[in-house]
């Protein structure tokens, strides 16, 4: 992967996360899965049911680490709507990473971002 493609990766990662009150850092789904390179939302989910079987299968709560949320979003003419998203704190962020297609260079990114983030918070 070209250096450039991994400087903006990363920035991509930071500039789309998000901070709780408590100083918590998560990101939306939707926001992931362009990240991730997911054109659809209906094949992300996919991703996503997996990576809370593995989220389960280690002992985590999947309900703490992958949190229902809905957010509005623009629909043209200054109109919005309601949308239905997912907060995601970086345990789950990397099991969907886990979980994406590795062909992807998003993905291959991913894995190595999230595992190294993780290591740096002492998550891992």
């Amino acid at each position: 992967m070209k250096q450039e493609i991994i400087t903006q990766l990363h920035k991509n990662f930071e500039d789309y996360a998000q901070k709780t009150k408590n100083g918590f850092e998560f990101w939306y789904a939707r926001d992931l899965q362009i990240l991730l390179g997911y054109n659809e939302w209906r094949n992300f989910q996919k991703v996503i049911e997996k990576a809370k079987i593995a989220c389960k299968n280690t002992g985590l709560s999947v309900d703490d680490h992958f949190v229902d949320a809905n957010k509005m979003v623009g629909v043209g003419s200054g109109a919005k709507r309601e949308i239905d998203d997912i907060s995601l704190t970086r345990h789950a962020c990397y099991f969907i990473a886990q979980n994406g297609d590795p062909r992807k260079e998003e993905i291959a990114f991913a894995m190595a971002y999230f595992s190294v983030q993780m290591r740096k918070q002492g998550s891992h």
